[in-house]
This record gives C-alpha cells, structure tokens and sequence, in this order.
C-alpha cells in the first residue's frame, strides 16, 4: 500500500484528483465511485477541472434499500448532486434501492459490473472498516449483496436524516470480492475517528473482522490520510 498523508480534507481531494487525472489520461474507462463525506473534496476538484466525463462509465458501491433515486438521502441523489449534475457520464449506474427484490437487483448489479470492469475504485472506510457497506464479517469473495447495516454505521448515518428511525437498516452493496476486482484502488480516511481503522486496514492482520484488510492483497492501492486518521499507525 501506498500512503499519501495531507493536511485536510482539502489537500486529500487534490491529490486524490491527480491520480485520478493520471489514470484517465493513461486510458481509464470506468471509475468506481463512493459516497459519503470523505470523496466531496474530490468530486469538487473533478468538477471544477476540464476533465471530460461523457465518454467514461462510472460504477457505484453501494445504495440504502428502499428508497427510490428521487429520494434526497438515496445515494443516487448525492451523487447527482456532487458530480452528475455538474460533470455527466456517459453511463452511471447505482445499485436500485428501490427494488424489493434483492435477488433481482443484485444479480443485475453483478451483471453490470462484469460488463464494466473498473479501472479505478475510490472507496472511504467506516469507523469499524467497512468499505462499501461490507460491514464486518462480511466474505472476502462476495459479490452485489442485500446487507443489514450495523449499529455503528446507522448511527454514523444519523447526521444525514432528521430522526435516527429514518436511517435505512439495509442496503445494496457491492461485495469485496468486486471491488478486489479493479486495477486500482484510491482510499479516502480523515479524522480521528477513521483512525483505528486505518491502522487495522494497513498494519493488522487480514481478517473479516475489518474487511478492509483484504486491501492488504491488492496490487496497486493508495491511502490518502490526514495527520489524524493516520495517527495511529506503525
């Protein structure tokens, strides 16, 4: 693993977009996209810059089950509102939170990204080292799968809703033995609370119980991190 530490959320998102910029310009076609508070410094640079996005595919981690694209807490609509709207691709897919049909929408989201192998995936991490919603425990191997979101994570997503029984309790999510699958992988952590889990991600050992380890037995990965969420590691 190759780490980048900056100083801020700021300095991450740029040097965050020149790899991205480096890979596009080495013919980079599909880009793995994630959401969250971590990748908005990015997507700001990337639409502020003259990249042209109409000819690439994007490809999402994850989507809260049950709420449709319209929904203004659906991953769908912060990712419209972040990049999609400013910088269009020429495809974007999200998983279809909308689907109650898991078995359907999984299997179409596998489909989809086997029609589309990513050449860079952007990923942040939880608190307890998910990546995607592949919370602990989850199989290194697994594919698009339905996931019950833990205590933590549904308590990290409260900020974003008016009542904490709002926060959806599921959610598609790309499996980690997809996102294993592309060439590259960028990973996003600031602050203290990230910090447990990068060191576990980087200097423990490789196990579900921090499903981001398996990025341990990846060729080619990036942490950007910033003083904080690199505290604590060796």
């Amino acid at each position: 693993m190759k780490i980048i530490k900056v100083k801020d959320t700021q300095m991450g998102g740029k040097e965050a977009f020149k790899l991205v910029k480096a890979d596009i310009e080495n013919g980079a076609k599909v880009l793995g996209l994630a959401t969250g508070s971590s990748p908005i410094t990015l997507y700001n640079e990337m639409t502020s810059s003259d990249l042209d996005f109409s000819n690439m595919t994007s490809v999402n981690l994850d989507e809260y089950v049950g709420l449709k694209a319209d929904n203004d807490q659906s991953y769908h609509y912060f990712m419209k509102e972040h990049l999609f709207s400013k910088k269009p691709f020429k495809n974007s897919y999200v998983p279809d939170g909308s689907n109650p049909d898991a078995t359907a929408a999984t299997s179409a989201y596998d489909k989809i990204i086997e029609e589309n192998p990513i050449d860079l995936q952007i990923l942040g991490i939880g608190r307890n080292g998910h990546i995607g919603f592949n919370e602990p425990g989850s199989p290194f191997d697994g594919k698009t799968r339905k996931v019950g979101l833990t205590e933590s994570t549904i308590e990290a997503n409260t900020r974003f809703f008016e009542d904490e029984k709002d926060v959806p309790r599921f959610a598609y999510s790309m499996g980690i033995g997809s996102i294993m699958k592309a060439k590259k992988i960028i990973l996003l952590a600031y602050g203290e609370n990230k910090a447990d889990a990068i060191a576990a991600t980087v200097d423990g050992p490789v196990t579900e119980d921090c499903p981001a380890s398996a990025l341990q037995n990846h060729p080619d990965v990036t942490l950007i991190v910033d003083d904080a969420a690199a505290s604590k590691l060796k």
